[in-house]
């Protein structure tokens, strides 16, 4: 199969060491084993003897029912544990429900800025991708009567980022049900990647709640501050779509480690806890930066954002691969150049990682750069 380059990836994993503000990330601050079981209240020696009587034959081919249960306690009544497959990751996730349901004849209506396996892997699969593209004419909304004419009895799955990356942006539940009805009307999934959502004040409505053909896909890489755990997640109400996913799941992974399923469960049963957690981080970050934004006339914000990363537009005329090496090289800073999400004059910026004054600093440089530029 003939893929697209995956520009996230490439862009950031051989710069992470490089910067000395480090902006490039979007997950929140990570827990080591022991801050984990002391963020839970996990009885150490508990743990300790559950994981040395774990097996280290294969794990469950569904996913522990222990964390398909938890994964259910995400969502607000409408999810069961028969609607719930633990994979490998949030990438894992989207990988495996686009296989399953793209192919040649017919389309995928993506709404962008997102998350590049959304449109690169059903192009690749044959199928006809249209895109919406927030950010056109740097001037970010979201048109859904746009989003609707792309739509129509070809379309097989609507794919969208919520809370969006990068942009942060989340869909209301009245903007989710006006594309819940574009979707029923001609009988198409609405794939929803969730990985940031949790990160606003109260309960954030999922796809999964609102429609009977919603996939979500996330992971705890994110919110819940453990990317290494590789541990993610599709609940589906169809209950028609489990059998091709374990499928192409037996394909992909076959099952996830029981050690990591156990982890990703104690704290998934804490979810209140990361939620807590990670919303104090980011918002004491974005605070900052809001703050921070005031002071610089030639860039301007997205749009609100209720994940760990904002999305900011700024107006020289440089591309923004060039904007973004320069920044580290001259600066040390790293932030997303837009080209990682097919925009320009734009950047991702992240703010998971829990220390305003490391911020402060790092956007100080940044605020250097843009002066020179002035120059």
């Amino acid at each position: 199969m003939k893929i697209d380059r995956f520009e996230l990836e490439f862009w950031l994993n051989p710069l992470d060491s490089k910067a000395r503000y480090n902006f490039g990330s979007s997950c929140c601050k990570p827990v080591t084993v022991g801050e984990m079981l002391a963020l839970t209240g996990t009885d150490r020696e508990e743990f300790l003897r559950e994981i040395e009587a774990t097996s280290l034959h294969y794990g469950y081919f569904e996913g522990m029912p222990r964390l398909r249960q938890a994964i259910a306690g995400l969502y607000d009544g409408a999810v069961t544990l028969e609607m719930v497959l633990s994979v490998h990751g949030g990438t894992g996730a989207n990988s495996i429900v686009c296989q399953a349901l793209c192919g040649p004849g017919m389309n995928v209506v993506c709404v962008l800025p997102s998350y590049q396996q959304h449109y690169s892997i059903p192009a690749a699969l044959g199928a006809e991708v249209r895109i919406f593209n927030c950010g056109e004419g740097e001037e970010y909304q979201v048109d859904l009567e746009k989003i609707r004419a792309m739509v129509d009895e070809h379309t097989r799955m609507i794919c969208l980022t919520n809370p969006g990356n990068p942009t942060g942006y989340t869909f209301s539940k009245e903007e989710l049900l006006a594309l819940v009805d574009m979707a029923r009307e001609v009988g198409a999934y609405i794939l929803c990647d969730e990985i940031y959502r949790g990160l606003g004040e109260g309960y954030m409505p999922s796809i999964c709640d609102l429609y009977e053909k919603g996939i979500v896909t996330a992971g705890t890489s994110k919110v819940f501050s453990s990317a290494g755990l590789r541990i993610g997640w599709i609940v589906t109400r169809d209950l028609s779509l489990i059998e091709p996913l374990m499928n192409l799941r037996s394909y992909n992974s076959i099952c996830e480690g029981p050690i990591n399923e156990l982890m990703a469960a104690i704290i998934l049963e804490h979810k209140e806890v990361f939620y807590q957690r990670n919303r104090k981080i980011t918002a004491a970050s974005r605070a900052v930066l809001h703050q921070w934004l005031k002071t610089q006339p030639h860039l301007r914000l997205a749009c609100d954002s209720l994940g760990s990363t904002s999305y900011i537009y700024y107006d020289f005329d440089i591309p923004a691969r060039q904007f973004a090496e320069d920044l580290l090289e001259k600066k040390g800073v790293l932030v997303c150049q837009g080209g990682c999400f097919q925009q320009e004059r734009s950047f991702r910026i992240g703010y998971g990682f829990g220390d305003p004054d490391y911020f402060r600093e790092g956007l100080e440089l940044l605020g250097e750069y843009l002066r020179e530029l002035e120059g």
